[in-house]
């Protein structure tokens, strides 16, 4: 087979092949490509190898397809056409989808891919779309969130490696699920990172806070985009994943005219024109610029959409009360927050934000954008695992008010997302945890999380500890949970939600201009009108009467049992609970 690697700088470069007969393989500058060094040599599926550059180390090849030992270890072919596909997928797109974020380290006690997709009928049966699975590229030790990941064409050994990712895909396509990956482009390692040895991947052109930003605009920054384009077009072609969602495009550093995330966006389309099937690019972005999720031909940079935190924090502020942070912008007033989040878009939108001291976002054109381009969500990994205690919503809420967050994400105009375990309110945190096999960097990862709590009042020993064991165990699900109550209830009532979802159109209409609401911040009940239907919840401990304007219209769903209007048009809500009603 043909081995190749980017290498500009180099004088010579080997490949050494494991289990041969030791010797180095000499490869030679492309004629076509002089910073391309090529070479044919004997190998086969699981053959192990790397690269020596001018006499160096053998390290891992940059576009590894797998590390069987580790980041640090040697790579090894993949021939992806041994993988004999079960199931024929058309694909789904994002139109009317609900994605369901998972950490396969944490979603079992096993922490496989395997065991993951033995569970994917419970998200069949609750009625999500898509699967969301946290990053699988390789990383230091077994377990960890995936953010510090190296090899972005490999995945992690321990969650099963490259056939198991194969079966998983099989598996959630044969229940009819997409499968989203996360994939991330600012940063690489630190651990593991054996980039710089090859070329010039990252440049102090700009600095991350990861350090020297990935080379997307310096010398030598045409073949560093190549490559994290490949790595992208990699996972949807052959492991046939349906979409990737792109961690922090915010610190991606590019000041070329043609953005790299236009760049990315038109090869994933053309990918899909190709293969004849949607393939879906959804930002994470701290940014609140519509640009990103408006088409090309438009102006924009074409991703096809993007988490919307704005949401997440005016139903989080509306729901705790809490105004540390970057809730203090939503904590004056939250529902109007939330109103102005639900109807425009964007509650900062060029509007002065508090908590950076400055102007920030810029307006949702409503007319060309529509609002499932958008993801909203109640919780996500970040919003719970960047608490100090990684405390979900359900360690301090009720059930009633765990239900509000529910109906207003799962009804609301933007594509909804949940993070595992919120549909049944897990009792379980879920917790930083790393596995770091540098003491150094372990040690400084343990000092640097405790440093940053104790800033806000938190002794040292009320913080987990990344490294022990127990601290990622402690954030695995326990699947009894939903047997028993109160889980058993809420997991009924977003089964309730999602399905009323998929019946009622009105719920994916994407025209956020068409959305209205009503609400009273002392009372601390709110409303949302979504054409035919009401959506009404009341965060207050108290009954109360919400004026709806809908007379004898029927209750389609409840949290507690609750009279439908009568001619009056008033709905009387027990305190911390919901209603879903409609005019037919």
């Amino acid at each position: 087979m043909r081995f190749e690697v980017w290498a500009p700088r180099a004088e010579r470069v080997e490949l050494v092949l494991e289990g041969a007969d030791g010797a180095a393989h000499a490869l030679t500058r492309d004629a076509e490509r002089p910073e391309w060094w090529t070479v044919e040599a004997a190998a086969a599926d699981g053959t192990r190898y790397g690269f020596s550059v001018d006499g160096g180390p053998v390290l891992p090849d940059p576009r590894s397809p797998r590390q069987p030992d580790g980041p640090d270890g040697p790579s090894a072919v993949v021939d992806h056409g041994r993988y004999a596909w079960r199931v024929p997928w058309a694909g789904r797109g994002l139109r009317d989808a609900v994605l369901y974020e998972l950490h396969v380290g944490t979603y079992t006690p096993e922490g496989t891919l395997d065991a993951a997709a033995g569970r994917l009928g419970h998200l069949a049966g609750l009625g999500v779309t898509h699967v969301e699975l946290m990053p699988l590229c390789p990383f230091p030790g077994r377990h960890g969130w995936g953010y510090e990941g190296v090899s972005p064409w490999a995945v992690h050994e321990p969650y099963g490696g490259p056939e198991a990712l194969k079966r998983f895909v099989d598996a959630a396509h044969e229940h009819g699920l997409g499968v989203v990956l996360d994939v991330v482009h600012n940063h690489l390692g630190p651990s593991g990172n054996h980039l710089p040895a090859f070329g010039p991947y990252f440049t102090d052109t700009h600095q991350t806070p990861w350090g020297s930003a990935v080379n997307l605009d310096a010398p030598g920054s045409d073949e560093v985009r190549a490559y994290l384009v490949g790595s992208a077009l990699s996972w949807l072609r052959d492991y046939r994943i349906d979409g990737l969602r792109l961690d922090a495009v915010h610190a991606l550093r590019d000041t070329r005219a043609l953005h790299f995330l236009e760049e990315l966006a038109a090869a994933v389309d053309a990918l899909s024109a190709e293969v004849g099937r949607p393939l879906a690019l959804i930002a994470e972005s701290d940014l609140n610029d519509p640009r990103l999720i408006t088409p090309r031909a438009s102006g924009g940079l074409g991703l096809h959409a993007q988490w919307n935190d704005d949401f997440h924090h005016s139903l989080h502020t509306a729901l705790t009360g809490e105004s540390q942070g970057y809730y203090a912008d939503f904590a004056a007033a939250p529902l109007a927050a939330l109103a102005k989040t639900l109807t425009r878009g964007f509650f900062h939108d060029g509007t002065f934000s508090s908590f950076r001291g400055r102007g920030h976002g810029r307006p949702v054109d409503r007319a060309r954008t529509p609002a499932y381009r958008l993801l909203g969500y109640a919780q996500t990994h970040d919003q719970i695992g960047n608490r100090a205690q990684g405390d979900r919503l359900s360690a301090t809420l009720s059930p009633g008010l765990l239900a509000c967050g529910a109906a207003l994400t799962l009804t609301g105009p933007f594509t909804p997302m949940l993070f595992m375990g919120e549909e049944w309110a897990a009792g379980t945190p879920w917790q930083f945890f790393t596995d770091h096999t540098d003491p150094e960097l372990a040690e400084a990862v343990r000092r640097g999380r405790r440093r940053e709590f104790a800033a806000h009042g938190w002794a040292e020993e009320e913080i987990p500890d990344p490294q022990d064991p127990a601290t990622r165990e402690r954030s695995c699900l326990d699947w009894s949970e939903p047997e028993r109550e109160p889980h058993a209830r809420v997991l009924a009532w977003y089964r309730d939600l999602i399905a009323l979802r998929r019946a009622r159109a009105d719920l994916t209409d994407p025209d956020l201009a068409a959305v209205r609401v009503a609400y009273d911040e002392a009372a601390r009940w709110f409303a949302v009108r979504r054409g035919d239907l009401r959506i009404a919840v009341n965060l207050a401990g108290e009954a109360a009467a919400i004026p709806l304007g809908v007379p004898h219209a029927r209750v389609l769903a409840a949290w507690d049992p609750v009279d439908a209007p009568g001619a009056d048009g008033v709905l009387r809500l027990p305190g911390e609970s919901c209603a879903v009603l409609g005019l037919a």
